[in-house]
């Protein structure tokens, strides 16, 4: 069996879902140390800063629903923050 770092499957996940043009997946676990949901060794704090098409015409409510729906398995299972950044390409 292959493991993967929580980064590499959401890095997966949101490439499968949402196509983006530009991603990137930064882990902040080690600046929340000692606070809620952190967990010794990581992968519990994300940043996602993501440009997409799909991002296209929605709010930023949506954008964030997309990604959270894509994301869905990782937040129920060990991701306790992720704080995201999307937007469609015209945006940069």
């Amino acid at each position: 069996m292959i493991m993967t770092t929580m980064a590499e499957r959401i890095t997966t996940k949101l490439e499968q879902a949402l196509a983006p043009a530009r991603l990137a997946v930064i882990d902040e676990s080690h600046q929340h140390h000692g606070h809620a949901g952190w967990r010794e060794g990581g992968e519990t704090h994300f940043r996602v800063d993501i440009v997409s098409q799909a991002f296209a015409g929605k709010s930023r409510l949506e954008r964030h629903r997309l990604v959270n729906a894509a994301l869905a398995e990782e937040l129920a299972g060990g991701v306790h923050a992720l704080a995201i950044v999307a937007r469609a390409p015209a945006e940069g």
